[in-house]
């Protein structure tokens, strides 16, 4: 789909699109491609509505066809001028749950676990930040202010710019990696010259995590999820934390609300209030 998908990309930046926004729309168009075996010009409404049931009976989460529906409504409608928008059915209702966090005992064995100083210096910087992935891999050696002891973060999600808290610790550990790449560039920079990959940085963690032995947490983005959560624990206001991890609504932020260990762990059981003694005595 080599025309069709450079004006799908133009359309998107032309709508000022995120980059990863851009590139999973493109993999939607792809994968229709690919189940139909057809330029995606020629597929029809009936495949396209088979594809669609067909994502379903893989097991793909709601939010993951949520994202393939727009990917393909963007493509049919915007990029070829199809009037059919009741073709694609409206996203169906995200699945909500609620982060997983990981103790300020288990953050310390997933970081003692980190293979390299590199590794220890990415997943230190994930949790002492809050960062997303995306924002953790381009960060750039000039985003660190120790002057003021803030870490710039450059277009993050939203297209905005925010600052976050730079540990005393962390940067210790940053010049020490620091002096062994000097990278004029890149925090985390690969072999080539570039930024480390996303996928590369999941692995990471990934690596460390399963020489720590932890069964929670299923992604790198669990340490966005700790920073928030152990900061709440430690009594930072909720403002604060939103300002930190940049979320466009207190909403968004308050779901940490829910898994603070203080609030959860100070509430007894109703069944510790029950007298169980006669339950021993009976039969």
């Amino acid at each position: 789909m080599g025309t069709l998908r450079t004006k799908m990309i133009e359309e998107m930046r032309l709508r000022n699109l995120a980059v990863r926004t851009q590139q999973a729309y493109v993999a939607a168009v792809l994968g229709l491609v690919k189940y139909s075996r057809k330029p995606p010009d020629q597929i029809s409404v009936e495949e396209i509505r088979a594809y669609l049931l067909h994502l379903e009976d893989r097991g793909l989460s709601p939010n993951s066809r949520n994202v393939a529906i727009s990917g393909l409504r963007f493509f049919y409608l915007e990029t070829l001028g199809w009037q059919t928008p009741q073709l694609f059915l409206p996203p169906r209702k995200k699945v909500w749950r609620l982060p997983e966090v990981l103790s300020p005992a288990e953050v310390q064995c997933l970081l003692g676990a980190a293979r390299s100083l590199r590794d220890r210096c990415l997943l230190m910087t994930a949790y002492a930040a809050g960062l997303r992935v995306s924002e953790l891999v381009t960060l750039k050696v000039s985003d660190i202010d120790s002057a003021r002891m803030m870490l710039r973060v450059e277009q993050g999600k939203g297209r905005k710019d925010r600052y976050t808290i730079l540990s005393p610790r962390l940067l210790v550990e940053l010049r020490a990696f620091w002096k062994q790449h000097r990278s004029p560039s890149w925090l985390f920079p690969n072999r080539t010259g570039g930024h480390l990959s996303i996928n590369f940085a999941q692995r990471i963690y990934n690596w460390a995590k399963q020489r720590a032995g932890l069964a929670k947490g299923h992604g790198i983005h669990t340490l966005r999820h700790c920073f928030a959560t152990h900061l709440l624990e430690a009594g930072v206001d909720l403002r604060t934390i939103q300002t930190l991890l940049g979320h466009t609504s207190i909403l968004t932020t308050q779901r940490y609300l829910l898994i603070r260990q203080p609030r959860l762990g100070a509430t007894g059981s109703p069944l510790d209030l029950l007298d169980l003694k006669a339950l021993r005595s009976s039969p």
